[in-house]
């Protein structure tokens, strides 16, 4: 669940499209999980740690530079590597990147995160699944534990 105010929220959203809040490596820091066992890089997300996008600033002079806030912001959107990233996690986590930033342009950001946080709300106790295996962290815990790849509905 997001537990900073709604301006603090924003600063959550990657330039790439990106909703840090659902990252393993983000939910890992906020629930302390290396405590139980992992050993895991925390990330608090791209903006909050000063990079200006994770996945994609190293092949991107404005996001390297901080002079876009989002990538459809830029002449060249969608970009190649963006088209590459996006195609990996619709394949794998069930997400897209264009899509998401799609809905921020012809919206707005809290708009966005209010439809994030009903996308993947968890059934069982209204936290929030993480995009990266399909599991609430709080909830399913003990089936990560036993298997530290797990991904999506695998058995």
């Amino acid at each position: 669940m997001y537990q900073s105010s709604g301006k603090d929220k924003l600063v959550l959203i990657a330039p790439c499209g990106m909703n840090c809040s659902l990252c393993i490596a983000y939910q890992f820091r906020e629930k302390d999980l290396n405590k139980k066992g992992f050993h895991r890089t925390y990330c608090p997300g791209c903006i909050p740690r000063g990079k200006n996008c994770t996945h994609m600033a190293d092949s991107c002079e404005l996001l390297a530079k901080g002079l876009v806030r989002f990538c459809y912001e830029c002449d060249s959107y969608p970009c190649k590597r963006l088209k590459a990233l996006d195609k990996r996690y619709q394949t794998k986590y069930h997400m897209s990147m264009i899509e998401n930033l799609d809905f921020i342009k012809g919206n707005d950001a809290e708009k966005f995160l209010e439809k994030q946080e009903d996308k993947w709300k968890c059934p069982d106790c209204g936290g929030l699944i993480c995009c990266h295996n399909g599991l609430c962290l709080d909830c399913n815990l003990d089936i990560f534990l036993k298997n530290k790849k797990y991904r999506w509905n695998e058995d």
